[in-house]
């Protein structure tokens, strides 16, 4: 993966984010009569026609190409809530309205392969891009008062759930240390706090018997298309970063700083005389 091969690891192309698409849940209406499947990502089914079952996104579009099912969008995806989603955008300069991780993947999937099972499909692919449009233009003018800024950054942006709370608790020992919020800057897709699975809803701990963790914490609920905007400008800032405190440079520093001549002052110089 390009991630992989890229030194700075900082993009992924648009087919491998699509790929990681594919994992996500959907729910689709059978027209067969099947088993259930046992697969190595899990099981799935039984199928029964017309009753409603959830799949992964690659399976539901496998079914779709043989005319096996009909996708059902998810709530999202419909016209008043994505016009909701795209006036909040509007109205905050900085705030980012939760939508799924893999929105533009996703909508990209079935535009593809279900624009038939999509109600007002053209409204849906319109209001889809203005969204992408104004929240690009919001992360370009962020990035761009962070580079004039901000002297000390790090973003981060995790699936993992205890990687979540992890960053959750830097962030409240760096705002414990007395670091401000504008030298912070948190990445993290919101998706566990309130999660169904979530035990202590509202609540983020990062051992078994420490204190919340997600009380505070400045979120950004960016996608996976935008992560790959963003983190670029990260790795840059990070190696940057990290490049200009390294031992050997402030050392170096320090004795350019040691070896620079003194000059004495002599007070304002009189004019001499003609």
């Amino acid at each position: 993966m390009s991630g992989q091969s890229d030194p700075r690891g900082s993009t992924f192309s648009a087919a491998e984010l699509e790929f990681l698409a594919e994992d996500e849940m959907i729910e689709i209406v059978p027209n067969l009569r099947i088993k259930p499947l046992s697969l190595i990502c899990g099981d799935f089914g039984p199928f029964q026609p017309q009753i409603p079952t959830q799949v992964p996104i690659w399976l539901a579009v496998a079914l779709k190409k043989r005319g096996k099912c009909t996708i059902r969008p998810p709530d999202w995806m419909s016209v008043e809530k994505l016009t909701q989603v795209l006036e909040a955008e509007r109205d905050s300069a900085s705030s980012f309205e939760a939508l799924p991780f893999h929105y533009v993947e996703i909508s990209r999937l079935l535009f593809d392969h279900a624009r038939d099972d999509i109600p007002e499909v053209y409204m849906v692919r319109s209001l889809i891009e203005d969204i992408k449009d104004v929240r690009f233009h919001k992360i370009g003018t962020g990035l761009e008062k962070l580079s004039s800024r901000t002297y000390a950054m790090k973003i981060w942006v995790f699936e993992d759930e205890s990687c979540k709370a992890d960053v959750c608790h830097v962030y409240q020992i760096l705002k414990t240390g007395g670091l401000k919020d504008e030298s912070i800057v948190v990445y993290m897709y919101d998706d566990i706090a309130y999660s169904p699975e979530t035990p202590r809803q509202g609540v983020i701990i990062n051992n078994p018997d420490g204190d919340d963790v997600y009380h505070g914490v400045p979120k950004l609920n960016l996608s996976a298309m935008e992560v790959n905007v963003i983190r670029p400008f990260v790795t840059g800032s990070l190696e940057t970063f990290y490049e200009l405190t390294a031992p050997e440079i402030i050392q170096e520093s320090q004795r350019e700083e040691y070896r620079r001549p003194q000059t004495a002052d002599r007070g304002p110089r009189r004019e001499l005389r003609r």
